[in-house]
């Protein structure tokens, strides 16, 4: 067993409201904690205590409480940071919606987490009644942010200012969250992170990651997901920085919000690391006030990550996590040019791992001449692996064993120098530009087209290396079936980032015995094809 080379950190037995904004002292309620480009207004740490509290004081009048699930549809605006906080204060269990989802995907995610409540803002309106409707979440509980008819909005709840109640719970055990995961195959499932889950990851964050209060962080990953939701919402507010918040990326807006606002400090995934160091429109603003640049989400190869470095003068760093470890487990910290940015770097406090051989089961603990472990399966233990999967035990004991590890899928190498690269994924998982896609589902979605036989789905890369959903396809005979005819039906079926990108007809799909896919012969036949 491997533990971090980083010393312990105290993870204190608080609320996620009360280690957040509990200690803001006077000098730091005037700092700015969120900035709106769109507006160009600043929200200090004052008003936005002060906003949480009278929303959790709104909510809990209308009966919010700890027994009460809150959906939450919204993209990147200084409102989430208000309602999402303020419903947690309330002590409800927050689950977090893609903007991008498809009315049948946001019903869903409701039904299953049991929300009765759900907010929202105008441009997501349709689809969020919809599901809504579906779901049995009546109109009065659908609050629409920004302001819509029939709805109740933001600025009445906030103008009621009552005080936020007080409400109790024990942290270790009480959902805070309920992101949704795929795992390491199947459908997405609820994933149960605690208070505790989130402090402590949190907690180990800061020990990790350089954040300070001076820093502005332009914030384009989505606070749905579970990436942003801690390492940029919560830790950015623990420490007493400023946000700049975007709804949507888009290269110009991005960088154009550097330039502005000074931004210092970006959290991004793979795809945004490829632009920064190869589109030219980059050269054409003055971003110099970057001095580091984190890609999580998905891995990011070592040349992007050095061209991109070199070409905007910024330390650019690699992480690792999922989110049933809430998410951060792995960071390459600022000061260590020791470690290759190829790697996911350092365990982070309080944790320990293992390198699993995948055939026999055994733990791999010997080094090689040039100081790697074989290749093994990561597993991880500490305070930030979540509580387990909502309404799924036997999902929860098939990815977290008794010892408290988590089975993480991916194929992993320790080093003796204390870093861990990721060189493979044993999980099913296809992460498209850090959004994470489940074969099985869209598998039952093309099994639902009355001309489809049976379907596989794997992950293949693009020209840009870029890892796309291709679907393997048995049709009816004398069906007339095309590939535009099946990107289309999924493309009409699912969020965006779901869409099946390439589609090959064959005659059977490779199984096992057991009638289970047998994806890597799929892989196999596609490097032949390649």
């Amino acid at each position: 067993m491997f533990t971090s080379l980083i010393p312990d950190v105290e993870i204190p037995e608080l609320s996620v409201y009360d280690y957040l904004f509990a200690s803001l002292t006077d000098e730091e309620q005037g700092l700015i904690a969120l900035i709106d480009p769109a507006t160009g207004e600043e929200t200090t740490y004052g008003a936005l205590r002060a906003q949480i509290d009278w929303f959790a004081g709104a909510l809990a009048a209308r009966g919010v409480g700890t027994e009460t699930v809150v959906g939450l549809l919204c993209p990147n605006v200084p409102a989430f940071a208000t309602v999402f906080h303020g419903a947690l204060r309330a002590g409800a269990t927050v689950t977090t919606i893609n903007s991008l989802y498809t009315p049948g995907e946001i019903e869903k995610q409701l039904k299953d987490a049991g929300a009765t409540w759900l907010m929202t803002v105008s441009p997501l309106l349709p689809q969020a009644q919809v599901a809504a409707q579906a779901s049995g979440i009546p109109a009065e509980r659908l609050i629409v942010l920004d302001g819509a008819p029939g709805h109740p909005n933001l600025r009445e709840l906030l103008g009621e200012q009552r005080p936020a109640p007080e409400v109790s719970f024990d942290p270790a055990t009480h959902i805070a969250v309920l992101p949704y995961s795929s795992g390491t195959t199947g459908i997405p499932k609820g994933v149960m992170l605690t208070h505790r889950n989130l402090v402590a990851n949190v907690a180990q964050c800061r020990a990790s990651l350089d954040l300070v209060s001076t820093d502005r962080v332009l914030a384009v990953l989505p606070f749905f997901h579970i990436y942003g939701m801690t390492v940029l919402l919560n830790l950015a507010l623990r420490q007493r920085a400023s946000l700049v918040t975007m709804p949507k990326f888009d290269l110009v807006e991005f960088l154009s919000n550097i330039q502005k606002y000074g931004c210092t400090y970006l959290y991004i995934a793979p795809p945004i690391a490829v632009a920064l160091a190869k589109h030219p429109v980059v050269d054409q603003y003055d971003i110099s006030t970057v001095h580091t640049v984190f890609s999580g989400a998905a891995p990011l190869d070592a040349e992007t990550a050095e061209a991109a470095g070199r070409r905007i003068h910024a330390h650019v760093l690699q992480g690792y996590g999922m989110s049933e470890s809430s998410p951060v487990s792995h960071a390459i910290p600022v000061g260590r040019p020791d470690i290759p940015v190829s790697s996911v770097g350092l365990l982070l406090p309080n944790m320990d791992a293992k390198i699993v051989d995948l055939d026999t089961g055994e733990e791999i603990v010997e080094f090689d001449e040039s100081g790697f472990t074989a290749r093994g399966e990561l597993w991880m233990r500490g305070p930030n692996i979540m509580h387990g999967y909502l309404n799924q035990p036997q999902a929860t004991a098939d990815t977290v064993d008794e010892e408290g590890f988590l089975h993480t899928g991916d194929v992993a190498v320790y080093h003796s120098d204390g870093y861990f690269t990721i060189v493979d994924r044993a999980k099913e998982l296809i992460k498209y530009k850090g959004y994470q896609i489940a074969p099985a589902e869209l598998e039952a979605l093309l099994l639902s087209h009355p001309k489809v036989m049976d379907a596989a789905v794997i992950g293949v890369l693009d020209e840009d290396r870029q890892e796309i959903p291709k679907a393997f396809v048995v049709t009816r005979a004398g069906s007339g079936l095309e590939a535009d005819d099946v990107i289309a039906f999924v493309a009409a079926n699912v969020a965006p980032h779901k869409k099946v990108r390439v589609v090959e007809f064959i005659e059977a799909i490779p199984k096992s015995s057991s009638g289970k896919i047998l994806r890597k012969d799929l892989r196999a036949r596609e490097a032949r094809e390649a």
